[in-house]
């Protein structure tokens, strides 16, 4: 039987740090102003449905409430059981399966897991022997090693944080006798570290200095942790463990310059507006997007969102999903995606809500960034970034203001080669999973019917 928990003062108290009066509280866990009012003031005992929307829009309170893994299993379950393979469950059915079996939960949970990394792996094996790529190369090794991870490093973020709380990473590194030095040379790198001097180029610009610093900083204070993780890695390429024991080191320096617990609420407050966060903790637009795909701490976990920069030819440069949507290893991304768009119009956001093969909906934006090479006989760095979630939590992404969810969403896909729409007038290849008919008597857009 479930116990009934009474949480007025946690409510009132969490609806205040979110800045929400009692209405637009409601709306958020899909109860009457008057209910609201009554859990407020312990007449009324919280709800299974309650329960579940605590899961999906506070799952850190719920923690507090319920503890750490009731919560925890509450939102598994909620994100297994919301897989379009499976018949849809109230909000209200998966609380109290969660809460009175949660062995039956468990396993339902394990089982969701096992076959998300199955379709994975199919889809690694189809794209590979589609592309003709055997090993993989060391960056690609690393990336998967943070997708792995799920881009969450729990020692290096807690380390991070806890240090932040001392000092500016600025005045930690002159705590430890390294000064800062500042090269005029345009052609210089863009930092360089030897003896007792970080020496970093004149035209970075102030953001990517301090992130600079702070991976210097964390190179230094968090040597022993990373050598730990890279030794534990499955990683059998030397260039590999180089590449992961500096990529853990930017991974803390988010940490410093973004503290998780400060950053999520922020965030939370601000819906997730990015240009508002970059200007919050001085970091650039890029490193609050990616900062925002790490928040995925055990029992404080942030919206999960994907994350990827994309080149002017289509090349995916950095990419990590927390959700359901995952991104093609080789090949081109869906010529439907509005990332494409965004990196010919810099500067602007653009706001897409699509849904992919699967029917699940996102909510995603895009904006298109310049790295200003310093001189005319340079071309400078042109690129976009995309920052997407599930459209269920459209209510805490800002982004989400300018889209009619009402109206059909863009139909995209992962890549041509594994989107199974047959009726996409963008298709640039067939799917390697179905047959094609070839009609010289009748010609569409592509030159094949997928059949």
């Amino acid at each position: 039987m479930r116990q009934r928990l009474y949480a007025g003062q946690t409510l009132r108290d969490l609806r205040r740090a979110a800045h929400l009066n009692q209405r637009a509280m409601a709306a958020r866990l899909g109860v009457s102003v008057s209910y609201l009012s009554q859990l407020e003031s312990d007449t009324r005992p919280l709800t299974a449905a309650v329960t579940a929307a605590l899961a999906q829009h506070f799952p850190a309170a719920l923690a507090g409430i319920e503890g750490e893994a009731p919560a925890r299993r509450l939102a598994a379950l909620g994100h297994a059981l919301a897989d379009p393979a499976v018949a849809p469950l109230p909000p209200e059915a998966v609380a109290q399966l969660a809460s009175e079996q949660p062995d039956l939960a468990d396993r339902l949970i394990a089982l969701h897991a096992a076959k998300r990394a199955a379709e994975e792996r199919v889809a690694l094996a189809e794209e590979a022997m589609t592309a003709g790529v055997g090993a993989r190369l060391p960056w690609e090794a690393v990336r998967d090693w943070f997708h792995e991870a799920g881009n969450y490093v729990d020692p290096l973020d807690r380390a991070g944080e806890a240090l932040a709380e001392q000092d500016r990473p600025a005045a930690l590194l002159a705590a430890r006798g390294i000064r800062i030095a500042t090269d005029a040379d345009e052609d210089a790198p863009l930092a360089q570290f030897a003896g007792a001097t970080l020496t970093l180029n004149a035209a970075l610009p102030e953001e990517s200095r301090r992130f600079l610093i702070a991976h210097r900083l964390a190179a230094l204070a968090f040597a022993d942790t990373i050598e730990a993780i890279v030794a534990a890695a499955p990683l059998a390429q030397p260039e590999a463990r180089r590449l992961l024991a500096i990529g853990l080191a930017n991974y803390a320096a988010g940490a410093l310059v973004m503290p998780y617990r400060a950053f999520r609420a922020e965030a939370r407050r601000l819906r997730h507006d990015i240009d508002r966060l970059s200007r919050r903790f001085a970091v650039s637009f890029e490193q609050a997007c990616h900062r925002l795909s790490t928040l995925q701490r055990p029992g404080d976990a942030g919206i999960p969102f994907y994350f990827c920069r994309i080149d002017m030819a289509g090349n995916i440069t950095k990419r990590h999903s927390a959700t359901r949507l995952q991104f093609a290893r080789f090949g081109g991304a869906c010529p439907l995606w509005h990332v494409h768009e965004a990196v010919a119009i810099p500067d602007r956001i653009l706001v897409q809500h699509a849904e992919t093969p699967d029917g699940v909906r996102y909510i995603s934006m895009a904006k298109g960034l310049v790295k200003p090479s310093g001189r005319f006989a340079r071309a400078p760095r042109r690129y976009a970034v995309a920052l997407g979630c599930e459209a269920v939590h459209a209510a805490d992404f800002v982004y989400a203001d300018a889209v009619d969810r009402a109206g059909p969403p863009t139909p995209i896909g992962i890549s041509c080669r594994l989107c199974p729409r047959t009726d996409c007038d963008q298709r640039a290849f067939p799917p390697t999973d179905r047959a094609i008919a070839v009609e010289g008597e009748v010609r569409g857009v592509v030159p094949y019917r997928v059949v």
